[in-house]
């Protein structure tokens, strides 16, 4: 059935509802798909969650593949190559899927292959093990591979002597490691080897450096650059052709006669995220970071100024992922945004902290908090499709639960004049068979790194309480 040097790979259902057009990234293996994959499939096919939109597109996929083709050609495999060429959408590496080599079989006849007694074949993953396992007998010459996603299915192949392993072409990196913190400490010999032609000047109130060095090369648009020795300096890479780079030296949020509605950064870091927050060239800008280094007061706060008080955004909108830490409690009544309500706890608690910042006096206070409410939507994800932000501050908190896809849906609604603020944090993932190097989050930081209206930084000091600090540290 397969050519030597090929491995033979049995993908589960799990896989192509994660990933549809995992079917197209396999590029040098031949793949197979037991029935019951099929009807898995057509079991989840119905309902308007991604999970059931994945498990559509995965069929129309294979739909497309046995167009005209006969029994005996589905039975000698189906070549992917033209079909990821035709159909297939963009890799994770933003490429086109065209190269796929390999081919495409599909359980054409009986393949049963006895189980032990624990494990009866009428579950569909054990009879996915039965298919591996009868496959491994007729196919010697080759390495029969499971491809799930379900690690009790992997453990159940390694005690059966099945080879599985984890889907990881959607992986944006390898190692959450490799992830761009967006902040580089510059040597303290930064203007030694840096400075010989230095060249400054000021526009519009702030300060510019044109420098040449070694450094230059590693630099990206918008990568926070901070040193102290003799001469210390905080900066912005505005422009870069790998030999020059232009620095713009940032304004200090931590100063009391500049406060950001109310508040001032207390750290670095958040001085280099007010000044991402607030730059009018920047359109997107991502935050990351654990719980209680600032990350939505920050945004939120950037956000009322440029709406209330230099009106560059005619409203903020505030949206996330619905997803339950623990059990969900039911269906909530009332309209779209009374629903989103519970979800937003992040943004009810700091904006009681913004709105008595700006407020004197509980007269001052509800008063701002009238304001407020009529300035600031919370939208559900789930009605984004089809829309466009004309003029909005948008604002995705708890972005690191959304997949790759759904992050993309989020971020082309960006209409003219708007700007969009993903906000979360890594290690704190809560929807299935998502990880840290799959997370949407992970996606747009390592695909936006080099686009020169975005900015990143990675937060790492904790500034809301002692306790805060200590516990998401220790615990």
């Amino acid at each position: 059935m397969t050519r030597p040097g090929k491995r033979l790979c049995v993908l589960d259902t799990n896989v192509l509802m994660h990933d549809p057009a995992a079917l197209f990234r396999f590029h040098g293996d031949d793949l197979f798909l037991p029935m019951v994959v099929i009807e898995e499939l057509d079991a989840a096919k119905k309902g308007l969650s991604e999970v059931a939109q994945n498990a559509r597109q995965a069929s129309r996929f294979l739909e497309q593949m046995i167009h005209g083709a006969t029994r005996d050609a589905i039975h000698q495999g189906l070549p992917l190559e033209p079909f990821s060429l035709k159909s297939g959408p963009s890799a994770s590496n933003g490429t086109r899927t065209g190269g796929a080599q390999g081919r495409l079989f599909l359980q054409t006849e009986t393949l049963l292959e006895p189980l032990p007694l624990e494990l009866p074949g009428h579950h569909p993953d054990h009879a996915i093990l039965s298919v591996c396992l009868a496959l491994g007998q007729r196919q010697i010459e080759h390495v029969v591979t499971l491809i799930t996603k379900d690690v009790n299915l992997r453990i159940k192949a390694a005690v059966l002597g099945v080879r599985a392993e984890d889907y990881a072409s959607d992986q944006v990196l390898e190692d959450l490691s490799l992830l761009e913190s967006g902040m580089r400490n510059l040597p303290v010999d930064f203007w030694q080897t840096h400075g010989e032609r230095v060249q400054s000047w000021n526009r519009e109130g702030l300060t510019y450096y044109a420098v040449e060095g070694p450094l230059v090369s590693g630099w990206f648009p918008n990568l926070c650059l901070y040193g102290a020795g003799e001469t210390p300096i905080e900066a912005l890479v505005r422009e870069t052709d790998g030999q020059r780079a232009v620095l713009e030296l940032v304004r200090d949020f931590r100063a009391p006669h500049a406060p950001v509605w109310g508040i001032h950064a207390r750290n670095r870091e958040q001085n280099f995220a007010l000044n991402l927050l607030l730059h009018p060239d920047l359109d997107f800008v991502t935050l990351l970071g654990p719980a209680g280094t600032g990350k939505t007061l920050m945004t939120l706060a950037a956000g009322l100024q440029e709406t209330l008080e230099h009106n560059r955004f005619r409203e903020i909108i505030m949206t996330r992922i619905t997803v339950p830490l623990g059990e969900d409690i039911g269906f909530l009544p009332g309209t779209e945004e009374e629903k989103m309500t519970p979800w937003m706890g992040a943004l009810l608690d700091n904006l009681e902290v913004l709105s008595g910042s700006s407020g004197s006096g509980s007269w001052g206070r509800a008063a701002t908090q009238d304001l407020l409410a009529q300035r600031i939507k919370i939208r559900s994800l789930n009605y984004m499709r089809g829309r466009t932000f004309l003029n909005r501050y948008v604002i995705i908190d708890e972005a690191q639960n959304l997949t790759p896809k759904q992050m993309r849906a989020l971020i082309t609604r960006a209409g003219p004049h708007s700007k969009m603020i993903c906000v979360g944090n890594i290690a704190q993932i809560d929807t299935p068979y998502l990880t840290e190097t799959t997370s949407g989050l992970t996606y747009v930081v390592d695909r936006f790194k080099n686009w020169p209206y975005s900015g990143h930084i990675t937060l790492s000091r904790g500034e809301r309480s002692r306790l805060a600090d200590f516990a998401s540290q220790s615990l």
